[in-house]
Order: C-alpha cells, then structure tokens, then sequence
C-alpha cells in the first residue's frame, strides 16, 4: 500500500499471503479467437514476464505441432528465472513431447467432472484416477515439476475432485490446481472447494470470467489457501477471458498489502500483449484501460489537480502510467488551463473562460477534444499566427503483393525533405518514410493509436487519433480523410509539429 495515499492493508487473511502467478497467456491467452502469436513475440513476451516477477510461464501446448514445440524450446532456453512449462493432456506422448522442449515442468490436465469423464473422454471416475497416477509417476521420474489440474472441477463432485487431486499428490505431483474451467463458480463455492485441495497440498487456482467473477475467484482461492494463480495478461482467453494478471496484482497489492509482482511493469506488459495479439485494450479496462487514470470531468479535473488521490484508488506510477486529463464537454477551467499550462501556453482569465466555452461546445456537438484542438483554440482566441516547423507536402504509397512501400515529402523548417520507407502495411510504410525524412527530430513515441469509421459505406471516411510523447511532453491529434494512410500521416505530422515547437 503506497503510503502517500493513506491507510494500512486491510486486516484479513489475505493480509499474510504469499501469492505467486502461472501465466497463460502463452497458450490459454492464445485459445482466444482469432489469436496466434509468433514465435518471436511468445519470446518477447515471455521475457517482460519474467522480467515482472512471474514465477511460472505455461509456454503452450507440445502437443499442438512441431512449430510451437520449436516456440516453447526458445522460451525453455531463454535462461529465465521463471519455470516454464507445457501444458500436457492426460497421456504419456505429451509428456514426452514436453520433455523434448527442455521444460522445467508440466501442467497436466485430467478431466474431473462427469460430464467430462463420461462425455468427453469415456471413461470412468476409476479410470481417471489410475491413469492421473501413472501419468504422474512417469513425469517425476523423468525430472519434471507436475502440476495436475482437475479440468471442469468447479462442476466436479467435489468428494471426486478431492480423490483425484489426493491421489495426484500421494503419486509425487508438485501441486495440485482447481480450474473453473467453464467460468461457472461462484466465491463461495470455489472457497469451500479450494480450502479442501488446499488441505492435500500446495494448490492453485485457474478462473475464468463468463460470470464476470474470475477475480472474486481467484480472492476466493487466496483467502482459501490457494497460493499459486493462473492468469493471463489483459485476460485473453477463450470466451470471456481468464483471469487478468495486473487486475489480480493490483487487487492483492492494494487491497490486501500482498505484493506479487514488478507492478511497475504491468502496462508494458499489457501493451506489449495487445500490440501482439491485436485485441486492443477497452477504454474502461481496469488498471490498463486508457480511462483508467483519465480525467474529464471539471469537478473531479479540479479536485485531481489539487489532490493526487482525490479521484484514483493509488497513483499511475505503481503501474507504469501517467495521469492524464481529457478535454471534453464536460472540461472545466482548470482542466483546460492544465492541458495549456502541459505546452507552455499562459492566458488571461478572459481568454480561459473563452477557450473553455468553445472546448465544451466542440464537446457538445460530439468531437473528441485533442490537445491540438485546444492548443488551435488558444492561437484564435489570443489572435496568433502559427508557425509551423513541420508540414505534409506530398505522400505517395505502394501497395500491391510486395513489401508496401511509401514516400512523403515534408516542409521542415522551412526545407523540404524527401523520403521513402517500407513496413507491413501502407500506414506503416507511411510512417517509417515521416520518420526518416524527420531525421534525429523523429525520435518521438507513438503512446496511442486509434481509428474510427465516422460515416458508412465504401467511402467512408476515417478519424485517425493518435498520442505521441517526446522529451516528457506529449499531445494528441486527430485527423480525418477518407484514406487511412493519408489521416495517419496527417495527424503524425500535426502532433511533431506541436511537439517540436515546444
């Protein structure tokens, strides 16, 4: 609990805790639709989450083909200080496919419920019980870590659940995992069963969020002696998601006093996952979401520039974010003079309250308010003449089967400047060219980047958003046109012109 925001951790008995996490993201994170990391990115991921502190990293399934066993060897090879491990099904092949990987361990999966069992496998409860047995004995005595997970076991016969999880750690499993396979518990279920494995041996938790309750699970495990947490980072996962890591870490961390992780790292960690994965970040996503440290409204704009903990529950800084203040409809005077005051623009009282009725009438009709908008603004209403240091002149793009390429040429200062550059896509190519051509003074960080259809059929036109941040400053902009390439460019161009002006 960081105790410039006041208060102790709460009293419970989570309080005395020690909690470590089993990431996923590897291999359930990549079960969610449309998801396939390469294997260049499995390796970048793997390291920030050793970098954070995470214990164990599930590098995917041996099974799955000879490409990701060729993955999961580069994670295993890594020299990580987490132990990494495949994720193995109820038979001794993928055991032996997990072991030609060089994993430290395995997450063997037996199936625990009835409908499970007799359904999906058919076989019988005696049946799992002998084979989860041999299956174990054979994966201790080739040296691995074992760890056996009783699949479905939130819709298991909980005196079945508990035969079969004992009979695991009499055979020499490591640990023993209760998985709501199905995101079907509740609290107090998943608290009673848990305190039962828990009893048997060291145990952990594996929830998923078709209830919107994977946390309270997870709490639930915690406080029920569970001590290892399977997660995901940003909570990809098959339908609704797994549990997210940084939602557990900051939950135990500020609720609780428990630290798990480098919550430091926690955003670049999160960027990191959507980035590779394309499923972007919902604006209201708890502890990553870009709202989450976002501030609009005049009263509470107010209240957070006179008091960092007047509108957030603990500062951006234990996640590696920063406090920004949105202007918008609701933007208040002093919102609008912060957003200023950020680019060195000083005004009278007069000017302010002119600005702020035109940023919230902008607001009223609907518009996103950006940073160059209200810096637009400020030069009318101060009756400024703009000079401009960097200008789009000319942009040419090449698509077509090869690698896209493309060419701008900008005004800089004054001179015009030409370049070219390629990328995976046309925008990219754009970008990678405004770069080049800006030399050393392209150097800024891309924080954002969004795109919006704002009219419908084949000539649709595109609103590109971006943030970009240079030397401790940062703006945004937005740009319209119909091609998204060209609103790209624009609004890059638009956001080094104000940033360079500074």
């Amino acid at each position: 609990m960081n105790v410039l925001f006041g208060g102790s951790p709460e009293t419970t008995p989570l309080s005395d805790a020690e909690v470590q996490f089993l990431d996923t993201t590897l291999r359930d994170g990549e079960q969610a639709p449309g998801v396939s990391l390469s294997s260049d990115e499995k390796v970048g991921i793997a390291r920030k989450l050793d970098g954070a502190g995470v214990s164990t990293i599930e590098a995917g399934s041996a099974c799955t083909g000879a490409g990701e066993r060729e993955t999961i060897s580069r994670v295993a090879g890594e020299n990580l200080d987490a132990r990494v491990t495949s994720f193995c099904r109820g038979i001794e092949r993928d055991i032996d496919l997990a072991l030609d990987c060089g994993v430290d361990g395995i997450n063997l999966v037996v199936p625990a419920s009835e409908r499970h069992i007799e359904g999906k496998v058919g076989t019988t409860p005696g049946g799992v019980v002998e084979t989860t047995v041999e299956l174990v004995e054979y994966a201790r005595e080739h040296g691995l870590w074992v760890e056996v997970l009783g699949e479905d076991g939130s819709r298991a016969d909980p005196a079945f659940l508990t035969e079969l999880m004992g009979a695991a750690i009499d055979a020499g499993a490591d640990r023993i995992c209760y998985c709501d396979t199905v995101g079907y518990a509740t609290p107090e279920h998943t608290g009673k069963v848990v305190a039962q494995l828990a009893a048997l041996g060291p145990t952990s938790t594996h929830t998923h969020d078709d209830l919107g309750m994977a946390v309270a699970n997870a709490l639930a495990s915690i406080r029920a002696d569970a001590d290892l947490v399977h997660a995901t980072v940003n909570g990809i996962g098959e339908r609704a998601g797994n549990v997210a890591l940084e939602e557990v870490a900051i939950a135990l961390a500020e609720g609780y006093g428990v630290e798990t992780v480098d919550t430091t790292g926690l955003y670049d960690l999160a960027r990191t996952v959507a980035d590779s994965t394309g499923i972007a970040l919902a604006p209201n996503k708890a502890v990553v979401g870009e709202n989450a440290f976002t501030h609009e409204s005049g009263i509470h704009t107010d209240g957070q520039l006179k008091d960092d903990a007047m509108y957030e529950p603990y500062p951006p800084e234990r996640v590696g974010r920063e406090r920004r203040l949105a202007l918008g409809k609701h933007a208040g005077r002093a919102g609008v003079e912060a957003a200023l005051a950020e680019h060195d623009v000083t005004t009278t009282d007069d000017e302010l309250a002119e600005i702020t009725e035109q940023v919230t009438d902008l607001g009223d009709r609907g518009k996103r308010v950006t940073d160059a908008d209200v810096l637009a603004l400020a030069e009318t209403v101060q009756g400024r003449e703009r000079e401009r240091r960097v200008e789009l002149v000319d942009l040419t793009t090449a698509g077509g089967s090869d690698t896209p390429a493309a060419s701008v040429r900008l005004r800089v200062d004054g001179d015009e400047r030409t370049a070219s550059g390629t990328g995976s896509g046309p925008v990219d190519a754009a970008v990678a060219a405004v770069r080049e051509a800006l030399g050393s003074r392209g150097d800024a960080t891309l924080e954002s980047y969004h795109v919006d259809a704002i009219t419908g059929g084949t000539d649709a036109v595109v609103t590109v958003e971006i943030e970009m941040s240079r030397d401790g400053r940062s703006v945004s902009v937005a740009a319209s046109d119909i091609d998204i390439t060209r609103a790209s460019v624009a609004a890059m161009v638009e956001a080094f012109d104000r940033l360079l002006a500074g």
